[in-house]
């Protein structure tokens, strides 16, 4: 039964620069756009136009000066925030089109007028604390369309699952002692930024609803499947999301230049997988990705196409396909999924 996936697109995303060389270049969402413009695929999805996200939305998640340090950026043509990450003179703008962006995708997932959605936005958001930017992200798009699904829908369990390279220190941070949001991470560890240990697990009520997979370097689509099936699966089985929402970074690519991991775009499809199984069991398929990082242009590509392949129903992976590719978890990270089984079983029985 194919489903009803909608995409946000929209040309001025290519408008964010960064800085000629930087790898956060407009030339990857191009690249996708073009995969997505393709007639072979443009039939598949449906469209859902961005807008730009109200100070009151944003504010969600960020401080007010933090929003205001931003919005005075706008028309300067380079304004260095931190070591990594930078302003062109549109980047305020856009940096709101890629929240709202977010925003409409999920209202359009719960209004039940698409099933999944992927937001195919940037800049990318999960490194973005309350009061600063970081990692090339300006506002933290996943954290406030988590807070919008719950202000506006008025949910109150959702799961965001991040697969970027890159933990996702941001997003943590801002639900560390929440326990409406269950996050579950998969990063390459030790690496930028630091975060993601093991022995985090959230805070006061909430400890338990952070789950940290610190995977080495050389982590095959097999160890990601099986954190995400012996791990991600169990809990959140038993947590109940009533929304899935899914920071999509593909820089796990196993060409990617600032990764050291060994995804395949299979490898993608097989997580995006797991939870579209999920979200069939727990929240009517309810899903929304949105990209965070991805730096081999050709690789990302491939990879969204094979992971929105997944999401309309197009390929689909079997439970048995699913635990062949498990099988062929690397050695030298099967000690890191069995720790995190562990740390985390006072709080969760289904491990």
């Amino acid at each position: 039964m194919s489903r009803k996936t909608g995409i946000v697109k929209h040309s001025d995303y290519l408008q964010h620069s960064a800085g000629s060389g930087h790898p956060e270049s407009p030339e990857r969402l191009a690249s996708v756009y073009e995969m997505l413009d393709n007639p072979n695929m443009s039939w598949k999805y449906v469209d859902i136009k961005p807008r730009l996200a109200t100070h009151n939305e944003i504010a969600y998640v960020h401080t007010l000066p933090y929003i205001e340090r931003i919005a005075q950026t706008a028309g300067k043509s380079c304004v260095i925030l931190d070591p990594d990450t930078s302003t062109c003179a549109e980047t305020y703008e856009i940096a709101k089109l890629a929240v709202g962006g977010v925003l409409n995708a999920i209202d359009t997932v719960m209004t039940k007028e698409v099933d999944n959605a992927f937001a195919f936005i940037r800049p990318p958001g999960h490194h973005a604390g309350a009061g600063n930017s970081a990692g090339f992200c300006i506002f933290n798009n996943v954290a406030i369309g988590a807070m919008h699904a719950m202000k506006k829908h008025g949910l109150k369990k959702i799961l965001i699952a991040d697969w970027d390279l890159h933990h996702g220190n941001g997003t943590q941070k801002i639900f560390y002692s929440d326990r409406r949001v269950l996050f579950f991470s998969t990063h390459q560890y030790p690496y930028y930024p630091g975060t993601g240990g093991l022995h985090e697990i959230g805070e006061g009520q909430a400890l338990g609803f952070t789950i940290n997979v610190p995977l080495k370097r050389g982590a095959v689509s097999g160890t990601f499947v099986s954190a995400f099936r012996k791990i991600l699966e169990p809990v959140a089985l038993a947590f109940e999301p009533e929304l899935i929402l899914v920071s999509a970074g593909f820089d796990t690519y196993y060409q990617d230049p600032l990764g050291g991991m060994r995804v395949t775009p299979e490898g993608f499809a097989a997580m995006a997988r797991v939870l579209l199984n999920i979200a069939d069991k727990c929240c009517s398929g309810r899903v929304v990705a949105l990209l965070e990082g991805g730096y081999h242009v050709a690789g990302l590509t491939r990879s969204v196409k094979a992971v929105l392949e997944e999401m309309y129903d197009e390929t689909h992976w079997t439970d048995k396909k699913l635990a062949a590719l498990e099988q062929d978890c690397d050695p030298d990270n099967k000690p890191a999924i069995q720790s995190v089984m562990s740390t985390l079983r006072p709080y969760w029985n289904g491990l």
